[in-house]
């Protein structure tokens, strides 16, 4: 005790090792046992963060935003009901395109190459490209989709050159034949792809197929005309029959009937002919060549009645003749 009668320490009684320890340490109480005596032990410690008003954990300028974007909707909703949205549109194309372009990324320029059939303006409007689009928002997939779609188009590349240049590569089908159908012409391409209606005249030295399904078999047809060698350029068309076999329309107007295998063979039976007989300059409708035996010919009318008249002028041999 001091002189006032007060002790000189606590009266907090410690463990005897404690009490070495305290003195070890200078008389200072470990940190460790005070938290313990406060919280219990030092396992169930929480650290507890200071309170922060609401206002302060927003973020900033979100009350703003929220209002700016109300009064956005509200004047989007009466513009569209209003129907002043599709004239925006009409005149100047989607609002995002409308944003890119604002910032530089419009659709400038567009280069093509590859094309000799088909016109810039017929590839644009495929594409669907004008001066309401920008590049920023085009789909390169897309638009190689549509143009490939375009007939005369067999392939199609879309490149992007930012900010403002689009740039297309096209393979073109080229004219190969001509197909009638239907009593409709149109040119094909090899695959048989029907590229457009026939209205040019510069497509008038090309094969010329007839017939269901000619179109798909036209390189059979080519392939016949080639076997044909010499007369090759006496054959005007190929019809497909029962989508089996050929007749060709030989230029005299004259059918040839070839069989629905071993075509060929048949072609040169008919060179055979032609360099033997002149077969193609007598009077014959058509020569059928199905069987690989025989010759079978349709004489023309006129023809057909000569040679019933020289056979009954023939003198027969037999009983009742006279020889």
């Amino acid at each position: 005790m001091d002189g006032g009668g007060r002790y000189l320490q606590p009266m907090t009684a410690y463990p005897a090792g404690a009490t070495v320890a305290r003195a070890a340490s200078g008389g200072r109480r470990p940190a460790s046992s005070r938290i313990s005596k406060i919280f219990g032990s030092s396992g169930s410690v929480r650290r507890r963060s200071s309170a922060v008003a609401i206002e302060q954990r927003l973020p900033r300028f979100l009350g703003s935003g929220l209002t700016l974007a109300f009064f956005s909707a509200v004047v989007g909703y009466g513009l569209w009901q209003g129907g002043h949205i599709d004239g925006f549109i009409r005149a100047h194309g989607e609002p995002h395109h409308a944003l890119a372009r604002a910032v530089g990324l419009g659709l400038d320029q567009v280069t093509i190459s590859g094309i000799s059939q088909i016109g810039e303006n017929e590839v644009l409007a495929a594409a669907g490209l004008d001066v309401k689009v920008s590049l920023a928002f085009l789909d390169v997939n897309d638009l190689r989709e549509r143009l490939e779609r375009v007939p005369m188009i067999k392939s199609a590349t879309v490149r992007k050159l930012y900010p403002n240049e689009l740039v297309i590569t096209l393979t073109e089908r080229e004219a190969h034949a001509i197909w009638q159908n239907n009593g409709e012409l149109f040119v094909i391409a090899s695959d048989g792809t029907v590229i457009d209606l026939m209205q040019d005249e510069r497509y008038l030295d090309l094969p010329f197929v007839v017939g269901e399904g000619a179109n798909a078999r036209s390189k059979d047809y080519l392939a016949l005309i080639e076997a044909a060698g010499p007369l090759k350029q006496r054959i005007r068309a190929g019809t497909l029959v029962a989508g089996r076999r050929w007749t060709l329309k030989m230029d005299n107007g004259m059918d040839v009937r070839l069989p629905e295998t071993g075509a060929a063979d048949a072609l040169a039976r008919l060179v055979k002919l032609e360099h033997e007989q002149k077969i193609l300059e007598k009077d014959v409708l058509a020569i059928d060549l199905r069987m690989a035996d025989r010759v079978v010919v349709r004489l023309t009318e006129e023809a057909a009645l000569a040679r019933a008249e020289a056979l009954k002028k023939k003198p027969m041999r037999g009983k009742g003749v006279d020889t």
